[in-house]
C-alpha cells in the first residue's frame, strides 16, 4: 500500500517539491505503516506560495461573483463524482471508517463549495439615502487568507475555509495538519480542474514552523485556524501583531444534557454520536453527558448494550463502524486520561483499553459517577471517552454545564418543548442541538464562545469573516466649510 502524491505541495496550479524540507512520513492509522513520504515546506516554498497567491488574488477578485461561483459549483460537482476515491483517501489519511467518510467528509466539502458558489453572485453592498446625499457600501475581499487545518477532517476543513474565502474574492494558502497532509492536495487539483486561476488556492505542508512565518507575513490579511486552544492562543497572538483578521475554531468540553422525559433510544443514539463518531476526534463532541438521576440506570444499561454493536476493525471494510485513532500520540494521550479517570474513582462502565493489534485502536470508553472536578470532566481528551455525570434539577445542570472555559457546543434531550428551548437559551455555547447532536449543515453557522473560538464558519455569517465593507459618502450639493 502506497498513496504517494505527485509532490508535497501544490502552488500556482501545479505540484511542487523541495526535498530540502524536513521529511514528513504519512502513517496509516489502521496499520501503523508509512504509506507516503512528503517534505515540510522550506522558506523558499513558503515564499513561492505567498508570491503566487498574492499575485493571483487580484485577478480572481476582478471576476464577478457569479463567475467565481461558477468555478466553486463545478468543483463541488467534481467532488461528488469522485466521492468514493476521495473518501478512500480520507480513510488512509485519518483512519476513519469508509462507512463514515463516504457520507461525512468530501460530501460536506462539496456542500460548502456549492453553497458559497451559489451565494457568491449575491454578495452586494447597499444604498443608504440621506436626503439628497447618499452612501453606498462595497463588499470587498480581505486579500490573502491563510487556512490552518486540523487532522480530524482534512477534506472538509479545507473546503469549509476555501469556499467562503474564494467566494468573496480572496486567495488562500492552506496548511493541512502534518498528520493528515494528503486530502487537501486533491482539493487543490480539483479546484484548478474546475477553472480556478492558478495561485488562488495553494497547499503547503508542515507543522508549527511552517505556520508561523505564514501568519506573520505582512502580505497575509487573514488567518483561519481549526485546532486546539493552546495552538489558537499562539496563532491569535501572532496575528494580532499586525491586527490581521482571524477565525478561530477551537476545542471544547461540551455538555449533553439528558432529562428524565427524554426518548431513551434517541438520547443513547445522541450520546453515541456525541462521543464516538470519528473515534471521538470531533471538537464539538458532547463529552460531559449529564443524565438526570431518574433515567441514569436505564441509560447506562442501554448504552453499554448498544456499544457492543460497534464494529471495530479494518476501516476500508464498510461494515466497520469504529476505526483507529489518527495517530499514536493521540492514542497515548487518551489512554493516559483513561488511567486518570480510574485513579480519580470514576466507575468504568465500558471499554477502557487499547486493542492488542496493529494500528492505533482503542475501545469506546464510558465512565459513570463522574464528578465535575475530575480531570476527565474538565480537559478536552479528543478521544472516545464519555464522562457520565448525574444531576437532579434543571437549574443545577445549567450551572454545572456552563462551568467550563469552553463554549463550543451543547445539547439537550427532552420531550418538553418549553424546557428544551429554555435550557438551550441559557447554554454558553455557539453550536447547540435539541434532541440531536453534531449536525453541521453548511447553511448553519458553526463556531464557539469563550475559549472555543472567535468568528463563525459556514452560513451567510462566514461571508462577514472573509470580506470587509467600504462605505462611500456621495455629496450631491456644495461643500460648506467654515473658512
Amino acid at each position: 500500500m502506497h498513496i504517494q502524491p505527485k509532490a508535497s505541495h501544490f502552488i500556482n496550479g501545479k505540484y511542487v517539491e523541495d526535498t530540502d524540507g524536513t521529511a514528513l512520513p504519512v502513517i496509516y492509522p489502521a496499520t501503523g505503516e508509512t504509506i507516503a513520504h512528503l517534505h515540510e515546506a522550506t522558506p523558499a516554498i513558503i515564499e513561492q506560495a505567498i508570491t503566487s497567491a498574492h499575485r493571483a488574488q487580484q485577478q480572481w477578485a476582478a471576476l464577478s461573483g457569479t463567475e467565481r461561483g461558477r468555478v466553486l459549483r463545478k468543483a463541488a460537482d467534481i467532488i461528488r463524482e469522485r466521492n468514493h476515491d476521495l473518501s478512500v483517501l480520507e480513510t488512509y489519511d485519518t483512519g476513519k471508517p469508509l462507512s463514515e467518510t463516504l457520507v461525512a467528509d468530501a460530501t460536506s466539502g462539496a456542500d460548502a463549495l456549492e453553497y458559497f458558489g451559489g451565494l457568491s453572485g449575491s454578495l452586494t453592498g447597499e444604498h443608504i439615502q440621506l436626503g439628497q446625499d447618499w452612501v453606498y457600501t462595497r463588499r470587498e475581499p480581505l486579500g490573502l487568507c491563510v487556512g490552518i487545518g486540523a487532522w480530524n477532517y482534512p477534506t472538509q476543513i479545507a473546503c469549509w475555509k476555501a469556499a467562503p474565502a474564494l467566494a468573496c474574492g480572496n486567495a488562500m494558502i492552506f496548511k493541512p495538519s502534518e498528520t493528515t497532509p494528503l486530502c487537501a492536495l486533491k482539493i487543490a487539483e480539483i479546484l484548478i480542474e474546475a477553472g480556478l486561476p492558478a495561485g488562488v488556492f495553494n497547499v503547503i505542508q508542515g507543522g508549527g514552523p511552517v505556520g508561523a512565518p505564514l501568519i506573520s507575513d505582512a502580505r497575509v490579511n487573514k488567518v483561519s485556524l481549526t485546532g486546539s486552544v493552546p495552538t489558537g492562543r499562539k496563532v491569535y497572538a501572532a496575528a494580532a501583531q499586525d491586527l490581521k483578521h482571524v477565525t478561530m475554531e477551537l476545542g471544547g468540553k461540551s455538555p449533553l444534557i439528558i432529562f428524565d422525559d427524554a426518548d431513551l433510544e434517541n438520547a443513547v443514539g445522541g450520546a453515541i454520536l456525541a462521543n464516538f463518531y470519528s473515534s471521538g476526534q470531533v471538537c464539538s463532541n458532547g463529552t460531559r453527558v449529564f443524565v438526570q438521576k431518574g433515567i441514569k440506570d436505564q441509560f447506562l444499561k442501554r448504552l453499554a448494550k448498544r456499544l457492543k454493536n460497534a464494529v471495530i476493525g479494518d476501516p476500508m471494510d464498510q461494515a466497520t463502524t469504529f476505526g483507529p485513532m489518527a495517530n499514536q500520540a493521540q492514542l497515548q494521550i487518551t489512554l493516559d486520561y483513561i488511567a486518570k479517570g480510574k485513579a480519580e474513582g470514576a466507575r468504568l462502565i465500558y471499554g477502557g483499553g487499547a486493542l492488542d493489534q496493529p494500528g492505533f485502536y482503542i475501545q469506546p470508553t464510558v465512565f459513570a459517577d463522574v464528578n465535575d472536578d475530575m480531570v476527565i470532566a474538565q480537559d478536552e481528551i479528543f478521544g472516545p471517552v464519555m464522562a457520565v455525570l448525574d444531576f437532579e434539577t434543571e437549574d443545577e445542570v445549567i450551572t454545572r454545564a456552563n462551568a467550563t472555559d469552553f463554549g463550543l457546543s451543547a445539547g439537550v434531550f427532552t420531550q418538553n418543548l418549553t424546557r428544551a428551548h429554555s435550557v438551550i437559551a441559557q447554554m454558553e455555547a455557539g453550536s447547540c442541538f435539541i434532541n440531536s447532536y453534531n449536525d453541521a449543515p453548511v447553511e448553519a453557522p458553526f463556531g464557539g464562545m469563550k475559549l472555543s473560538g472567535v468568528g463563525r464558519e459556514n452560513s451567510k455569517e462566514a461571508i462577514n469573516h472573509y470580506s470587509q465593507l467600504k462605505s462611500v459618502y456621495v455629496r450631491m450639493g456644495d461643500v460648506e466649510a467654515p473658512y
